[in-house]
């Protein structure tokens, strides 16, 4: 079958209204949205946070104040400025006001390691870091001998309505660390904005294919990669987004909830360029693991769309409140869910409570996240991610010959080609090459290392994973990090890692370890090790004893032949 006509399969499954083709798309960028928007709706919401509620105007203002703020200190056009925030009303104005100036964003986990910071710190060298109080001494910590010249400490409590304020100011402020005693050179949130409010940057405005932020992503190889998005990548995932939701999301009236961190590719691409350009009120949870805390949201807030992850659907069905059902769902028109498989049980169950039907998707940070998703009224296949976006179009090729097409229902590795595929990896040409491949049709295609198969209408099915990378509670976790972790400690002599399924976090790493000679360790032991080297996510959930560990050849560890026995299985099914 060619591809035209595999494409004519999934194309007579879109909805209505959703075009072949958006082409061509708006030359423009975020920030015309964004001043689109506090101009002709200045008074409408833009954003709710924590009970508080910001327009469209105020945050426009806010964002003109950042940008003449880090123009005094003298950021401009290509320096790079790295968030390590929470969701939170300072992370989009510190963005914003980095991309009014042309600078491009980083934007950091916030429980990185030391180490870990460093090493993204080392690699991407931003010149400033605005950071939440409670990581200010991490983040001091790990800019020794990097490029960071300047640290802008901001509290979560800035824009917190008054009288949780000081509820919080009283009696959480100090107990949860948000006191900081700041370093000569750094600066404190509200006295950096402040001789800057009601001021205009003066510098020229970014291009529609200037860089606006770097994405970390584990790419084939399992280690972190920096994606560069350009400004006009972010539209374009913003219209397809807007076009697939149109029948049931009204512009400026539906808004969106957002558990998921602003760091990860899925909110920072998806979910925050399709509030802009749709003017959907965007509510903003700074800790999704507070589960009281946004069931509470969701009742108050009322959302039209839930942008979350496997896990957090698992969370929300064990709550208490949800069991009870005295949580209101019915405001919900659309549940997405990414970022790892979605388990059948767990669409049903959430389906069953709520009423929300939960739409699955797939993509990478490398294809900057609109790519194959199932249709919100139309056919939703159990199993299956869906069908390619307009302009997006997949391929599956044979896993060893990928100048080889397959029949459908074939197992191969999946391509993507689209409008806003990443260009090429940050300062990393030779990955960039392996990731981006020029085919005999001569067009590029983003081989995804990923292995599926389309069936007869044309709806991806994902099989496995050729790479080995970790999505537990929706978070990526990289063998490789942890193995060079464990290998650390005196008493291992080998180690290899892979992930298994778990049905309330998606994925685990288990760790298989051969202990030295004459030496011990306990299970527990290795995880208090791997705790002080990992950011938590990555600490392994279990860790099992092995005489040897399966090997090729040339000595590597075979990961794939990794495997617990029935009694390890039974355990792990009992937690």
């Amino acid at each position: 079958m060619n591809r035209t006509d595999m494409e004519a399969r999934w194309l007579e499954h879109y909805d209505a209204g959703v075009p072949r083709t958006l082409a061509p798309y708006p030359e423009r960028t975020l920030l015309d949205y964004l001043r689109d928007a506090s101009r002709e709706v200045p008074d409408d919401a833009a954003l709710w946070f924590k009970g508080r509620t910001i327009s469209w105007s105020e945050l426009e203002r806010e964002a003109d104040a950042a940008a003449c703020a880090f123009a005094a200190m003298g950021i401009g056009r290509g320096d790079r400025v790295a968030l390590v925030l929470p969701n939170c009303p300072q992370f989009l104005i510190a963005e914003y006001g980095a991309w009014k100036l042309g600078a491009v964003v980083c934007p950091l986990n916030p429980i990185y390691t030391d180490d870990e910071l460093r090493s993204k710190l080392e690699a991407l060298a931003p010149r400033v870091v605005v950071a939440l109080t409670p990581f200010y001494d991490r983040v001091c910590a790990a800019r020794t001998g990097t490029a960071v010249e300047h640290v802008i400490a901001t509290n979560i409590k800035e824009f917190f309505p008054p009288l949780l304020r000081l509820v919080f100011t009283l009696a959480m402020e100090k107990r949860g660390g948000h006191r900081v005693e700041l370093r000569a050179g750094d600066l404190e949130w509200r006295s950096w904005l402040a001789p800057h409010r009601g001021h205009r940057p003066s510098a020229a405005p970014p291009g529609p294919q200037d860089d606006a932020m770097i994405l970390l992503s584990g790419g084939t190889t399992g280690t972190p990669k920096g994606v560069p998005a350009w400004h006009q990548s972010l539209v374009i995932t913003a219209v397809q987004f807007r076009a697939w939701t149109r029948a049931c999301l009204r512009d400026g009236v539906d808004s969106i909830l957002l558990p998921l961190p602003l760091f990860h590719s899925y909110a920072a691409c998806f979910v925050q360029a399709g509030y802009l350009v749709g003017r959907h009120p965007l509510a903003l949870i700074p800790n999704p693991r507070d589960l009281n805390d946004l069931v509470k949201s969701i009742d108050r807030f009322k959302p039209a769309l839930f942008a979350g992850v496997p896990t957090l659907y698992n969370a929300l069905l064990n709550h208490r409140d949800v069991k009870r059902g005295k949580v209101n769902f019915r405001s919900l028109k659309v549940c997405a869910s990414g970022s790892a498989p979605l388990m059948a049980e767990t669409k049903r169950r959430f389906e069953e409570v709520t009423g929300a039907a939960i739409t699955e998707a797939y993509a990478l940070t490398e294809s900057l996240i609109a790519a194959i998703a199932n249709p919100i009224s139309g056919t939703r296949k159990v199993g299956s991610v869906g069908i390619p976006l307009p302009d997006v179009f997949v391929r599956i090729v044979d896993a060893d010959d990928t100048r080889k097409d397959l029949a459908l229902g074939e197992v191969g590795e999946i391509l993507i080609r689209g409008p806003q595929i990443m260009r090429g990896y940050f300062n990393n040409p030779k990955e960039s090459a392996d990731m981006l491949v020029r085919h005999d049709d001569d067009m590029i295609w983003l081989h995804t290392a990923d292995l599926g198969y389309l069936d007869d209408d044309g709806y991806l099915f994902i099989v496995d994973r050729k790479k080995d990378l970790i999505k537990a509670n929706g978070m990526q976790v990289w063998p490789r990090e942890l193995e060079e972790a464990l290998a650390k400690h005196p008493a291992v002599a080998e180690v290899g890692v892979r992930g298994f399924a778990d049905a309330a976090r998606g994925e685990i790493a288990v760790a298989f370890v051969v202990i030295r000679a004459g030496m011990k360790a306990s299970e527990q032991e290795l995880r208090e090790f791997c705790k002080a080297n990992l950011a938590y996510f990555k600490v392994p959930a279990r860790v099992v004893f092995r005489r040897e560990l399966a090997k090729s050849m040339i000595g590597k560890v075979l990961r794939r032949e990794l495997s617990l026995e029935p009694s390890e299985l039974a355990r792990q099914t009992a937690q």
